[in-house]
């Protein structure tokens, strides 16, 4: 199982930004691909976002704008998530997982384990 770690939410106003990071102890994450997901207050789930492992390519889902993305530091071991021109409905739990693929799209449901997220609140 990868335990994934996302950090970095807070409190924002809107049209600011906010980077998130996801991190994982014992495993290298460019082995896997790694998406992005949200869950606002009252919604399901849903994807942002993912970055291919080998390729490091990175795929959006339709409608963000172009305002966020995905980037990966090696040396760091850790995926990004920067946030830009942000509205009060991005508010919402923001997570990183795997299905322990190196491809794009992550199969939710082979996502063997979620992080407990990082909440992001855009309020002016």
């Amino acid at each position: 199982q990868v335990q994934f770690v996302e950090s970095g939410g807070g409190f924002v106003q809107p049209g600011g930004s906010l980077r998130l990071s996801c991190t994982a102890s014992g495993v290298n994450l460019a082995r896997y691909e790694i998406g992005w997901f949200r869950q606002a207050p009252g919604k399901e789930r849903e994807a942002l976002g993912c970055i291919e492992s080998e390729s490091g390519k990175t795929y959006y889902t339709a409608g963000l704008g172009g305002r966020f993305n995905i980037y990966r530091d090696d040396l760091k071991n850790t995926v990004y998530l920067q946030m830009r021109n942000l509205y009060p409905d991005d508010t919402g739990v923001y997570y990183c997982a795997t299905d322990q693929g190196q491809r794009c799209p992550v199969i939710v449901r082979y996502v063997e384990v979620w992080g407990q997220g990082a909440p992001v609140t855009v309020s002016a």
